[in-house]
């Protein structure tokens, strides 16, 4: 993706390379442990769709330990990438900028927000699409490496489910994004949540919303405003309720942040 969220950007080797080394439980354990992050991060999203499952059908235990723990499978993953991305750590204002542009760092960020909250089902779709995204794309490369990339079905199931639906899964992970911050509201007036955990979130969207890799919180955003429009204007719209939509629009502008040129 010239422009897919960061996450995406992983150091998995090629598919080539994959096909010119030899296959093999081998050659797997091998290149984990040459590449013991990535095998790690294979872990914890392959341990968040787990949980994940594991909230929706309580086959293993209690489904809201199951809810905590995909949310802490997701915080490893994400303190896994930002060490990829930033292996020293600085106490400075400079390195703290930094650090609130990373991706990784926004979902860290996410999990502390809802870790003490009241569970909500819908925070779990954003960690769980973006875990099963990257795990099949590393679960592809383990099975060629094996010899398995072109004739195992679920290889070639991985293979179109990356090749065909990760814009469409990055898509609906931003369209996610933004429903929650209505849900968070709603579960404050129903005494479910405090008070700053809708300020908080606030602030995750307008990381997300000015993040200078991902491009899918700003595109959402943009096609729901304008999807407003056009339902809005029609004729058989009350005054009333158009009028209120134009101003909860307007409303959600001016809250926007500024985006860089270069995020743009």
């Amino acid at each position: 993706m010239s422009s897919q969220d960061e996450q995406q950007n992983e150091s998995v080797p090629e598919s080539g390379e994959a096909s010119r080394r030899p296959g093999g439980i081998s050659a797997v354990i091998s290149h984990m442990s040459n590449n013991k992050v990535e095998a790690f991060l294979w872990a914890t999203r392959m341990a968040t769709l787990f949980f994940t499952i594991g909230y929706f059908l309580p086959l293993f235990g209690n489904p809201y330990q199951a809810y905590n723990k995909a949310l802490i499978a997701n915080a490893a993953t994400s303190a896994l990438r930002l060490h990829q991305r930033l292996p020293r750590v600085q106490f400075s204002r400079e390195f703290l900028a930094v650090l609130l542009l990373e991706d990784s760092c926004h979902y860290l960020f996410y999990t502390i927000i809802f870790l003490y909250a009241a569970p909500m089902t819908i925070v779990l779709l954003p960690i769980s699409l973006f875990a099963l995204l990257h795990s099949a794309n590393y679960s592809l490369y383990v099975f060629e490496l094996m010899g398995w990339g072109s004739t195992f079905v679920p290889a070639r199931m991985l293979n179109s489910l990356i090749e065909f639906h990760s814009q469409n899964i990055l898509r609906m992970v931003a369209f996610t994004e933004i429903v929650i911050m209505p849900f968070a509201i709603f579960m404050l007036f129903a005494g479910k949540s405090s008070l700053i955990t809708p300020f908080i979130y606030y602030r995750f969207l307008t990381l997300r919303y000015s993040s200078r890799r991902n491009p899918y919180s700003r595109t959402v955003f943009h096609e729901l405003k304008l999807s407003v429009e056009l339902a809005v204007n029609k004729p058989a719209c009350p005054a009333p309720i158009r009028n209120l939509a134009f101003k909860a629009m307007g409303l959600i502008a001016r809250l926007a942040p500024p985006v860089a040129p270069s995020a743009q």
